[in-house]
């Protein structure tokens, strides 16, 4: 279903390429991507992005240093978690976050699976589940706040991702976007996007797609500017967060 390019030499990033697919998986209406945008646009919205993730990054730089004690002292282990996850064009990137899950958080998630099948089906079908028990009790919080995904701001400023764009997913999911998969891999991902201002965790996998889909047909510098908006607002609230 998918082709994955090994560039050389050198390690790390992989390129995975859309190749035909026999049935959408998604229930959403195939809709066609947008042409490129002009090179002035692309530079435009690579520089606010980049210095907004430098202005953030520096304004959070106290909470950054009290969250990272506070898992040094409380969880022991790794203070970030860096998981691969596919940005534009199908490039990998190692998306970074607070590690909120324990050590043997794969294991954990294996018997939990294994011993408890409404948990497995929930999984299929939505790759969340409401009872995780691989969540430490500081990384609920930082979940329930979007603390967690402060670091990447890093990832902005490194050109990896965007301010605002459709949420990064793992190689796993790229077959659940079905025909839909050209509209994702047009664009960065984004810290934030239209999803996570229309319910994040309330919301089925098929609605994440269309919702993904909407914003790369519709995106503009001002829907961002409300998105980033409406994200604040439901982070203070914890509107949506799960």
């Amino acid at each position: 279903m998918f082709s994955e390019i090994n560039p050389s030499p050198g390690p790390a990033r992989r390129t995975y390429r859309p190749v035909t697919i026999e049935k959408p998986v998604s229930a959403t209406p195939a809709k066609s991507v947008p042409a490129e945008p002009s090179k002035l646009n692309n530079f435009a919205r690579s520089l606010v992005d980049r210095v907004f993730s430098l202005l953030m990054l520096l304004f959070f730089l106290p909470f950054f240093a009290t969250i990272a004690a506070i898992i040094l002292f409380t969880e022991r282990g790794p203070v970030f978690f860096a998981h691969e996850r596919i940005g534009k064009d199908g490039t990998t990137f190692r998306c970074l976050k607070f590690r909120t899950m324990c050590l043997d958080a794969k294991y954990q998630l294996e018997q939990h699976l294994a011993n408890n099948p409404e948990a497995r089906a929930q999984w299929e079908k939505n790759q969340k589940l409401d009872d995780d028990p691989r969540i430490t009790c500081v990384g609920e919080f930082l979940r329930k706040t979007s603390l967690d995904e402060l670091p990447q701001f890093w990832n902005v400023l490194k050109g990896d991702m965007a301010v605002v764009g459709p949420r990064p997913i793992v190689a796993d999911e790229m077959p659940r976007y079905g025909d839909q998969l050209s509209a994702y891999l047009s664009v960065k991902p984004g810290i934030t996007g239209l999803w996570q201002v229309s319910g994040r965790s309330l919301t089925t996998y098929d609605e994440r797609v269309a919702l993904d889909v909407e914003y790369v047909q519709t995106r503009s510098f001002l829907k961002d500017a409300v998105i980033v908006l409406k994200t604040i607002k439901a982070v203070v609230t914890l509107e949506g967060a799960g």
